[in-house]
């Protein structure tokens, strides 16, 4: 996989993280740099877990689907990103009363919404075990792009409020299903 395509992926995987931190920036009542660096630190641990453990499972179903492999990255890819482009046109419900705004967001809560926003990447792991890729510099482009974007989406959420997150991720699935294509073109090209 070419580099400028790890760090396309990265982003990619790294919009619905950088949403959902925009989200919890703008209901936070002043966000601090040290809880936005936690929060990314969270987010992105996570996003750069989850594709090995997809790309472990793929790899155990890699000597059944070699021919399809391909198609099988482009059909994930495509799924995941109208899943992301759905996720940024549907409407939210009530914005959170500024003094019912939390000060800080716990670990717990953190860490189920990294984990809910990387549920992606886990798949997007699973198609990559079908190519020849090497996965710890996939999850570490993927973990470090996510802390980055994590943390600047805490700090820019009260300016940026939901409405840019939601683009964001509208971005971010368009993104996805490029690369879906990208890859097709390389392997039905016989370019990879």
């Amino acid at each position: 996989m070419h580099p400028f395509s790890i760090l396309m992926l990265a982003v990619a995987m790294s919009t619905d993280a950088f949403a959902a931190a925009v989200g919890k920036g703008a209901a936070m009542r002043t966000p601090r740099f040290r809880d936005a660096l936690r929060a990314g630190l969270i987010f992105g641990t996570i996003e750069a877990v989850t594709p090995i453990i997809g790309w472990a499972l793929g790899l155990a179903a890699a000597a059944y689907v070699t021919a399809w492999d391909h198609w099988i990255a482009f059909t994930l890819l495509v799924l995941l990103g109208l899943r992301m482009i759905w996720a940024g046109v549907r409407p939210d419900g009530d914005p959170v009363a500024a003094e019912d705004a939390p000060l800080r967001h716990g670990f717990w809560v953190l860490a189920a919404t990294g984990f809910a926003t990387s549920i992606d990447a886990m798949a997007v792991g699973v198609g990559l075990a079908f190519l020849d890729v090497n996965i710890l510099a996939v999850a570490a482009t993927i973990g470090l792009t996510t802390l980055v974007m994590v943390t600047a989406g805490i700090m820019l959420g009260r300016v940026l409020g939901a409405m840019a997150g939601k683009r964001a991720e509208i971005g971010g699935g368009l993104l996805l299903i490029a690369i879906g294509a990208f890859i097709l073109y390389e392997h039905l090209s016989g370019a990879a």
